[in-house]
């Protein structure tokens, strides 16, 4: 008995940027690809060329590379089953529609946009639900072809059987079972010649062997459809598992509107692949292990069967939890890197090392480094009114006092502070924190003193001086 070996496969419309749903598909099928020793493919789906930007085609394999999801196979990694583009594989589609047409299981349909549309108004008015009702199902098939020939528009119809059991094993759902008398005859070729998603998503899934498909439960009820059109054309179906929708954080479909970004978003805002692959791993799928993992790491623990049923939650802040976690993971001189990709020159680059090992703690985003790099580095540093009011509290004679000590180290400044003024505590900490930084929390005064340096420590108590003295 010889075992099918495992072959995943994501496979987008180039319409638009990879997003978080999208991205969590193809994560998915590569994991259960890798944990199977398997092949993970990537097939572009274009055969809608008033959706499909050739930007969008590029932009998705980068986002996929950044991440490290390598495809096996697909553009790039060309095998027996390519080309990877739909709209290359035209004419196997075509050759499919004249068989499916001369063995009866296709017609044409003449039937206008206007002329469905009022079809479905009545049977929402009758209380049916809207599925084509056969208006051209009829038409004898000599017929038919003529007046496709002589240029009257038409679609392709798949005739779907009377009284059938469409019944198949959902890796992730359980049997599922339609009733085909439900289906209503359905379009795979549109009306301009080309393939239908239905069509060719099935058809290609089938001829490129892949074994296993996880995708987005939207696409249940477009699965009777595929295995209908599979079995009509003799081709072996693949095994297909529904992964539940992502909820955004008020309960509703994850969207722009409640918290969903583009791959290329996060990734300009500092995300790194590990922390976002890390995340999306878990979730929708129960991953015991709660570490900082590698791809083959996440491959290792992902079972189908740990896959919820239940749609999974975008949380924004477990996001940035794995976010810290891959940056406290990050070498020396990977972390620098990032965080020279986040401020560029706000910092100097003698300073860079001593920045990056001081503010790691204290920054998640690439703005959080641009941040703390102004807070550090700029001549001069914004404060808001609460700010202006301790330095008032405090007094110029404070930083002025500050102000002459700044060449020494910050014990020594601090006692000089202390003894001059008598503040100590809050009193003496927050002030000198404030007037160094703008900010009220944030690393320990001694090093980021040091790091910044006598002149630029002097310059800012100086400033807070200013503030000090004038009027509330």
């Amino acid at each position: 008995m010889t075992t099918v070996p495992v072959k995943t496969r994501f496979a987008p419309s180039p319409s638009g940027l990879l997003h978080l749903g999208n991205l969590r598909t193809a994560l998915f099928n590569a994991l259960l690809a890798h944990s199977a020793g398997g092949c993970f493919l990537l097939r572009i789906e274009d055969t809608d060329a008033s959706r499909s930007e050739e930007r969008f085609v590029d932009a998705m394999q980068e986002d996929l590379r950044w991440l490290g999801l390598n495809w096996q196979e697909g553009p790039g990694a060309e095998a027996h089953s390519g080309p990877y583009r739909q709209s290359l594989r035209d004419a196997m589609y075509q050759s499919l529609f004249q068989k499916l047409l001369g063995e009866g299981h296709a017609y044409h349909c003449f039937c206008t946009d206007e002329e469905l549309k009022r079809a479905r108004e009545r049977q929402r008015a009758a209380g049916k639900p809207p599925r084509y009702p056969g208006t051209c199902a009829g038409i004898p098939p000599e017929q038919a072809e003529a007046r496709a020939q002589a240029g009257e528009p038409a679609t392709l119809r798949f005739r779907v059987p009377a009284n059938q059991q469409i019944v198949f094993g959902d890796l992730v759902r359980g049997e599922q079972r339609f009733a085909s008398n439900d289906l209503g005859d359905f379009v795979i070729r549109r009306a301009d010649g080309s393939a239908a998603f239905l069509f060719c998503n099935a058809v290609d899934d089938s001829a490129m062997q892949v074994s296993e498909v996880l995708r987005g439960e939207d696409h249940l009820t477009n699965t009777p459809r595929q295995c209908l059109v599979l079995d009509a054309i003799g081709l072996p179906r693949p095994r297909w598992g529904h992964l539940p929708m992502i909820l955004g954080e008020d309960g509703a479909p994850l969207s722009k509107r409640n918290g969903s970004r583009a791959v290329r978003e996060l990734r300009d805002s500092g995300i790194l692949p590990a922390a976002l692959l890390n995340y999306l791993a878990r979730l929708g799928h129960a991953d015991s292990d709660n570490g900082l993992k590698e791809l083959s790491g996440l491959a290792a623990t992902f079972h189908l069967d740990q896959i919820g049923r239940a749609p999974a939650r975008y949380d924004e802040q477990q996001l940035l939890h794995w976010q810290e976690l891959a940056l406290r993971a990050l070498p020396p001189e990977q972390l620098q890197h990032w965080m020279q990709t986040a401020a560029g020159d706000l910092i100097p680059a003698k300073r860079l090392a001593g920045f990056s090992e001081l503010l790691a703690p204290n920054v998640r985003l690439f703005a959080d480094v641009q941040r703390w790099a102004r807070a550090c580095f700029s001549a001069e540093i914004a404060h808001d009114e609460a700010a202006a009011d301790v330095f008032r509290e405090a007094g110029s004679p404070f930083f002025a006092a500050a102000a002459g000590a700044a060449d020494q180290d910050w014990a020594a400044l601090t006692a000089v502070v202390q003894q001059q003024t008598g503040a100590r505590g809050k009193g003496l900490f927050l002030p000198l924190r404030l007037a160094l930084t703008g900010e009220r929390h944030g690393p320990e005064l001694a090093p980021l003193h040091a790091l910044m340096g006598p002149a630029a420590a002097r310059a800012r108590f100086a400033q807070a001086a200013g503030l000090a003295q004038s009027d509330s």
